[in-house]
């Protein structure tokens, strides 16, 4: 993976969440996170 993609300033940050919030709205923001979750457990399990 190339590390530059992943490289941000500390400015860029909230830059980034601020353009989430405007995109998806503070009430889906859980439900997103909460599938997110889910979907790292399943695939946590899937690998063992």
């Amino acid at each position: 993976m190339n590390p530059l993609l992943f490289n941000l300033n500390g400015w860029e940050i909230p830059i980034i969440v601020l353009a989430i919030l405007l995109l998806f709205g503070g009430k889906k923001i859980p439900e997103f996170m909460s599938g997110l979750g889910k979907g790292i457990n399943s695939f946590k399990k899937g690998l063992k």
